[in-house]
């Protein structure tokens, strides 16, 4: 974490040198335009360009002129410039603390656990730069724990608790599952295999642990949409927590030696039945659990593999029907417990017990993959746009009413880490196609090829918009507080009205703000409630997985 520490002090010392830089240029001040103008037009009686709370031209009144409180957009540029108004330190310092500095060191609350420090920032970047995608792996993590846990329910075969325990843990793991040499069906059917299964289920059950206004006021700096937009990391920090995921890459890679058929075969690198097949992408090594979206599908294919193979031996064991052809079923002399002997046989016995499907012709999908994926869209589509809507939703409300520089800025940001999810998601759909059609003739024209190109160029594009998108959304919040947007454009809300209709509301004493207090409540109650539905959310369906 200290990498991504270093990087966000580069960042924000870069910020504060613009700061400098703006404070040594001519700097108009917007109060004292519109005073002086509006003198001048009360010795003219000429009240052109003045306009009152609802930007409706001033009658050529003297009390009338010398009570407007804004101008139009014309008039603002020819009367105070294009320049923005001087910060002060004060300000900038207090809205920094009070409504960014919190989240920036939230984000090490994140887990991470990667082998380099690289992939760790990465990670933090993917978070903050899509939320969407941070919350889709998380909960994508708990369905799949879900439905390989109620998917087991049904099957009564030794070992089948703790092949449950260690499934759910690996998700943070490359899986693939291959019987070559017997493997998987020798640790499901032989009961030399038994201690193994609660060894690595125990082995892997660790815990993650971490490092743990007033509205007149500065009313166009005010922090309160840059609050919202970022509210989306404490329900995705909670998240994880409750989660507790197993992401750490230091856990060793030797996880035993698995007996089959008389022979001791080493497990080298498999968390669990075989040797790995090169990884469908890069991401899917990755431990961190914001990569899980790139492991998902791989992972419940390779988890009904497992599923399948203790399935077929429940349901020999129901029938009555031992391993070794020829033998008589022993009963046990204890209920709902198979002797030793009746799950003994040589290699060809053992597999044809377990009777597992061959690759060629089952389904690269996983059952109900699609549907989960679905469902696992739903609610972080939801806090996204909960998040960023509201801070919309506060800048757009904010005198001049209307879409501004602010609230593009936000909008900007929630279509970006939209766009991101959508392209990582396809980008991993692609990858597990591609590499489940490792059969097919290798040329440049086949589907395999043409689905692992697009695959990855959706990835390198999906982070390097994410880097866009973290770096834009940290940027615009600073400028927000450094008074940047504090100029006749931004605060005219030109993008939204137009040049012909933008006006400036220039003077906010005594104006009535009711509006603008309850979109602001608004707005509050919008973020809480949604980051609350989403705690509440992971919190029910995390006390429905299996520990």
């Amino acid at each position: 974490m200290s990498v991504l520490m270093n990087n966000t002090k580069r960042i924000l010392s870069f910020l504060l040198l613009l700061v400098f830089i703006q404070g040594t240029r001519s700097a108009p001040n917007f109060t004292n335009c519109l005073i002086n103008f509006r003198n001048n037009a009360n010795q003219t009686l000429d009240s052109s360009g003045l306009v009152d709370a609802n930007g409706a031209n001033i009658p050529n009144v003297s009390s009338d002129i010398l009570n407007a409180i804004g101008f139009t957009y014309d008039t603002c540029l020819s009367q105070c410039g294009e320049g923005t108004e001087k910060p002060t330190w004060a300000n900038i310092s207090q809205q920094f603390g009070a409504w960014l500095l919190p989240y920036l060191a939230l984000i090490s609350q994140l887990p991470f656990g990667a082998r380099h420090r690289v992939d760790n920032l990465m990670s933090a970047i993917l978070t903050v730069g899509s939320p969407v995608l941070a919350g889709y792996s998380m909960i994508l993590t708990v369905l799949n724990a879900r439905w390989i846990s109620r998917r087991f329910e049904n099957v009564s075969f030794p070992n089948t608790g703790n092949a449950v325990r260690i499934l759910i843990s690996l998700q943070q793991s490359p899986l693939r599952i291959t019987n070559q040499d017997s493997l998987l069906s020798s640790l499901v059917v032989l009961p030399e295999n038994d201690d193994w299964w609660p060894t690595i289920a125990e082995f892997l059950d660790y815990t993650h642990t971490c490092s743990l206004t007033d509205v007149n006021a500065n009313i166009y700096s005010n922090g309160q949409g840059t609050g919202s937009v970022w509210l989306w990391l404490i329900p995705i920090v909670i998240g994880w927590l409750q989660l507790s995921p197993k992401c750490d890459y230091a856990r060793p890679t030797d996880y035993g030696v698995v007996k089959a058929s008389d022979r001791l075969l080493k497990c080298e690198q498999c968390p669990l039945i075989a040797a790995f097949a090169k990884p469908s992408s890069t991401d899917e090594t990755l431990t961190p659990p914001v990569y899980n979206y790139a492991r998902a599908i791989s992972w419940s294919r390779s988890a009904e593999d497992v599923l399948d193979a203790f399935r077929m031996a429940s349901n020999n064991a129901r029938a009555h029907r031992p391993v070794r052809m020829g033998h008589m079923w022993r009963n046990a002399s204890r209920r709902n417990v198979i002797e030793p002997c009746n799950r003994s046989g040589n290699p060809s016995e053992v597999d044809a017990y377990c009777r597992l499907p061959t690759y060629a012709v089952r389904s690269r999908w996983a059952s109900g993959m699609f549907s989960r994926m679905f469902v696992a869209s739903l609610l972080p589509l939801a806090l996204q746009w909960a998040t960023t809507g509201a801070a919309v939703l506060v800048v757009y409300s904010t005198p001049t009413v209307g879409l501004g520089c602010r609230s593009l800025g936000y909008i900007l940001y929630g279509a970006m880490a939209t766009i991101v999810w959508a392209m990582l998601v396809m980008s991993s759909i692609l990858s597990h196609y591609s590499s489940s059609c490792s059969n097919q003739p290798r040329n440049i024209f086949s589907s395999m090829h043409l689905a692992r190109v697009l695959s990855n160029l959706l990835r390198w594009g999906g982070k390097l918009l994410a880097i866009v998108n973290a770096i834009w959304i940290i940027a615009a919040s600073m400028l927000q507080f450094t008074n940047i947007y504090d100029n006749c454009y931004c605060n005219s809300s030109v993008l939204g009205r137009g040049v012909r209709d933008a006006y400036f509301i220039v003077i906010t004493d005594g104006l009535d703000l009711g509006y603008t207090k309850a979109a602001w409540f608004g707005a509050l109650a919008l973020t809480c409630c949604t980051s609350l539905g989403f705690i509440f959310f992971m919190s029910l369906l995390t006390d429905l997985v299996p520990t």
